[in-house]
């Protein structure tokens, strides 16, 4: 019976040696590199102020909204409807005085945050007809008379009373 060979032959054994010399060497190298320390400066904004606004207080508290709220330079506005100061509709059936009731409303709210409708970037339009509103879009020449903002036209089958045939949202940006 053969004795099994339990010695390494040499040329592997001295390609062991070699690997593992310079393994050890690399790692001496890179311990002897000077690290360079990374100096990054961090730069925390301000919080913006954030200040809500009610067109109609009471009724908004009920409701549970508010009609603007401004950040930094931005101000979201929620939908205008046709309707007077204790909330009952105006204009019931006549989409263009609806139209221009809420056009009237969103800019007292414009007023009080010292913007126009120069100023308004989105404005999404809801409407339970259409086709009306089309008819009348027109009006809406006479409020954007320098450039039209971006936005949407939806058509809805109701809004939050049926009386009403449009809501107005914007989106403003206010250059300081």
């Amino acid at each position: 019976m053969k004795k099994p060979n339990t010695h390494t032959p040499k040329p592997l054994f001295i390609l062991i040696l070699c690997s593992l010399s310079l393994v050890f060497q690399s790692c001496e190298q890179k311990e002897k590199e000077p690290t360079k320390d990374i100096e990054e400066e961090i730069v925390v904004a301000e919080p913006k102020k954030v200040e809500y606004f009610q067109l109609r207080p009471e009724l908004e508290q009920d409701y549970g909204y508010s009609h603007a709220v401004k950040i930094g330079n931005d101000i979201k506005v929620s939908g205008a409807v046709s309707m007077d100061n204790e909330g009952n509709p105006t204009a019931i059936g006549d989409i263009a005085q609806q139209m221009k009731n809420c056009y009237a409303d969103l800019e007292k709210i414009l007023n009080h945050f010292d913007c126009t409708f120069d100023d308004v970037v989105v404005e999404n339009i809801f409407t339970t007809d259409m086709a009306a509103f089309i008819e009348n879009a027109a009006y809406r020449g006479t409020i954007y008379t320098k450039n039209f903002p971006a936005g949407s036209w939806v058509g809805v089958t109701e809004l939050a009373l049926p009386e009403f045939m449009i809501e107005i949202e914007l989106e403003v940006h206010k250059n300081e």
